[in-house]
């Protein structure tokens, strides 16, 4: 097996690695059977823009993130050698304009850029008219491995079957709404300017007044081995815990 990494600080997985006898190759110069993704949530989207559709394994960064007794570092290198993790196909969405595709694991998004005036779109759900103008800072379609990052911050709220909207800082009183996986979203952008943003990419797609962006499930998916272990609950509790620790006598 061919291994690749992705990310920041990995000296340590790579020395459990050739410890175990694997090859770790260098990504961009030799051809790889895994791309391991080592950081957070943010490097593995990273490695799926980069690398799309490839076989990944995303792995925390014990130094940011540490891992519970049962995850630790080397359990999890010895859990993929042994055959014990599973392969998760994650749906990705496709946000079209024009010629114009993005793929997102997590959400695809359309924002205003300046931040004093606000954005005015219409949003139109399968063959309905669901908003004919909303006035706000944007407006948001995720999975539901997206609906626990910002369709959350918005919501406050997350979900588990479907494909959620989310409006951010809309002046009307909006639902915002789970949908079927099939459900098609249209939004055509009334006032400007703004731009579609998707997952975590610095790349932008920059939107003009009467452009319409469609956003739908997409035909292609993400291949994650050891999800189960990356979105770990104890792992997240301690996460938690170290992360508040000494904050409190910090005064504001």
């Amino acid at each position: 097996m061919k291994v690749a990494l992705y990310g920041k600080n990995g000296t340590a997985l790579e020395k459990i690695l050739r410890e175990k006898g694997v090859a770790v190759v260098d990504r961009n110069k030799e051809d790889f059977d895994l791309l391991i993704s080592y950081g957070g949530d943010g490097a593995m989207l990273g490695a799926e823009l980069a690398y799309p559709e490839r076989l990944k394994m995303p792995v925390r960064d014990v130094e940011t993130a540490p891992h519970c007794p049962r995850h630790s570092l080397e359990s999890q290198i010895d859990a993929l050698l042994a055959g014990e993790l599973r392969t998760t196909r994650m749906m990705k969405l496709v946000g079209m304009t024009g010629n114009v595709k993005r793929y997102a694991i997590n959400d695809i998004f359309i924002h205003n850029i300046n931040n004093v005036s606000a954005l005015r779109y219409q949003v139109k759900i399968d063959d309905d008219i669901y908003a004919r103008e909303v006035v706000g800072d944007g407006v948001g379609v995720s999975t539901v491995h997206g609906s626990t990052a910002y369709y959350r911050s918005i919501t406050h709220g997350s979900f588990r079957v479907g494909i959620g909207i989310a409006f951010s800082n809309s002046t009307e009183l909006l639902n915002h709404l789970v949908l079927k996986e099939e459900s098609v979203i249209k939004v055509r952008i009334l006032r400007g300017p703004s731009e579609l943003v998707f997952d975590n990419s610095p790349e932008s797609v920059k939107l003009t007044e009467g452009d319409i962006v469609t956003i739908r499930k997409s035909d292609r998916s993400a291949q994650m081995l050891g999800l189960e272990v990356f979105m770990c609950p104890e792992c997240r509790r301690i996460r938690r815990e170290q992360r508040a620790i000494g904050f409190e006598d910090i005064p504001l």
